[in-house]
């Protein structure tokens, strides 16, 4: 029996650079789709920087048409400095999925790399290597936030029992 086609947006959210990036299921098979990054500058005020995030988040969905996303949840091990610009970045992009009905998964950062690698103490390297391998692209993808939020999608697809 043929499963119907499921989009999946996987997005790693910040302020200066959001990643996201899009796959396919098609009956139990996962594809490449699209990705990219929304990036803001320093020099912009932080309403407006949030305005941009939301207004091309919204452009990527509108074009891509996305079923269900997968945003990796908060973690500040090290850079909390940054935490506070992180949350108010994902709030909007959640905002924006939540507009368009959009279920969202949120797992933790370990578990997106064992979901990918298999090992939940991966490096960058090692979850980049296994995204272009998962989707048989001929180079990681870049930037890293991109690849990673590919890495959030491959999660979502095999989490939400598409395959």
């Amino acid at each position: 029996m043929e499963r119907p086609d499921i989009r999946i947006i996987g997005v790693d959210p910040g302020l200066a650079a959001t990643g996201w990036g899009v796959v396919e299921l098609s009956d139990g098979k996962l594809k490449y789709v699209a990705h990219g990054c929304i990036e803001t500058t320093a020099g912009e005020s932080g309403p407006e920087r949030l305005a941009r995030i939301y207004r091309s988040f919204l452009k990527v969905l509108k074009k891509y048409k996305p079923s269900e996303a997968a945003m990796e949840n908060l973690y500040f091990g090290k850079n909390t400095s940054s935490a506070m610009a992180v949350a108010e970045a994902r709030g909007v992009l959640l905002m924006t999925l939540g507009s368009r009905g959009l279920p969202v998964q949120e797992p933790a950062p370990n578990t997106i790399k064992k979901a990918v690698t298999g090992v939940t103490n991966a490096d960058k390297k090692q979850i980049q290597e296994m995204v272009r391998v998962i989707l048989g692209l001929p180079e990681i993808p870049k930037p890293d936030h991109a690849a990673d939020a590919l890495g959030a999608a491959i999660f979502a697809a095999h989490n939400g029992g598409h395959v």
